[in-house]
């Protein structure tokens, strides 16, 4: 045996392979290690949304699900109809298996409606979610606020009622998150009209909406100039309908039947062409993404005061709000959709 070729130890042979592998498995766990603590932790979210009367909401929550930059934490259902909205967002957190995502009930104005998704969850009840169900949605989003280490978004895609009332029972709140929203007309109104217009979720429940813009915490919104122009159509939305992901085909389902009910064609099958206006989807993208890395759309920081008639108008006096005025890239935006909704399928 040569000298060179003896084994390192008495106890037994190691060869130099061995401890080449050794040294390669523990050197490429060390930069795995270091990559995992050098990405950014997900940001704790909160969903507060009218989920079930336009479509919308429903495709928020789906590319909410998608975003690995957020943890969703808990959805609280707004502005009325409480037992139809969280049986939605119960039934679609079923379907593709995330459970453990708490589903919260807020405040019960009309507690018996329901909305043109109601055939969807017409097999469905509360009682049949193996998650947690707060009947106080309220209470349940001022908890996870006061109890998280680290500041909490607070996504908000329909009327604020219950952020009012949040702030009414909590006023700290405010200290200790971000808001990000889809809310009101700053420079364009509905259908690209160059005059701005009171907005749905402002004009719904106005004084809320001033509660909510007036407080303390940081303000990001998409308004009718950018949001009004998000949905996609052609070779895009094809890929959607090949898709088999879960998350794409629950979305596909809901819109079929919210279709129907809208066109009041109970035979009406789903749209083949394109997808309605998505106007929630640019939230989603907004608190998912950082100032600077906010690609596709302009920021602009602005004095934005919510008026009595539910207009929401720029006056230099008002509150700073981090406003997306406009698009730089809306097609990259429907690319991201498209991509995070489909989980990567369909091509």
């Amino acid at each position: 045996m040569n000298q060179n070729d003896k084994p390192l130890y008495s106890g037994g042979a190691i060869s130099r392979r061995t401890l080449i592998a050794g040294a390669t498995a523990a050197a490429a766990s060390l930069i795995a290690e270091i990559a995992e603590a050098a990405r950014p932790k997900p940001v704790p979210v909160i969903l507060d949304t009218d989920i079930g009367d336009d479509i919308d909401d429903t495709w928020a929550l789906g590319l909410l699900l998608r975003c690995p930059e957020l943890a969703l934490k808990l959805v609280v259902t707004d502005f009325g109809k409480p037992e139809y909205r969280a049986a939605l967002v119960a039934k679609l957190l079923t379907q593709v298996g995330r459970t453990d995502i708490p589903v919260g009930l807020g405040v019960p104005a009309n507690p018996q409606g329901t909305g043109p998704q109601a055939e969807w969850i017409r097999d469905f009840s509360l009682k049949q979610y193996r998650g947690r169900v707060y009947q106080e949605g309220v209470k349940a989003l001022i908890d996870v606020v006061m109890r998280s280490k680290e500041r909490v978004t607070i996504l908000a895609i329909g009327p604020v009622t219950n952020l009012a009332a949040a702030l009414d029972r909590e006023p700290r709140i405010a200290q200790r998150a971000n808001i990000v929203g889809m809310f009101g007309s700053v420079r364009r109104g509905y259908g690209g009209k160059t005059t701005p217009e009171p907005e749905y979720n402002v004009a719904q429940d106005i004084r809320a909406c001033q509660r909510m813009f007036t407080a303390q915490w940081p303000l990001c919104i998409t308004p009718l100039d950018t949001c009004a122009q998000a949905g996609f159509y052609g070779d895009r939305y094809q890929r959607m309908l090949r898709s088999h992901d879960k998350i794409a085909k629950t979305i596909l389902e809901n819109y079929e039947v919210w279709e129907r009910a809208v066109n009041r064609k109970p035979e009406l099958k789903l749209n083949q062409r394109q997808t309605s206006t998505l106007y929630d989807t640019v939230a989603v993208y907004l608190a998912a993404t950082q100032s600077a890395d906010r690609d596709f759309v302009k920021m602009e920081s602005l004095g934005i005061r919510v008026d009595d008639t539910g207009n929401t108008r720029e006056e230099a006096s008002a509150k700073r709000v981090e406003v997306a005025t406009e698009w730089k890239n809306l097609n990259g935006f429907h690319d991201f959709l498209v991509e995070r909704l489909t989980n990567g399928t369909g091509r």
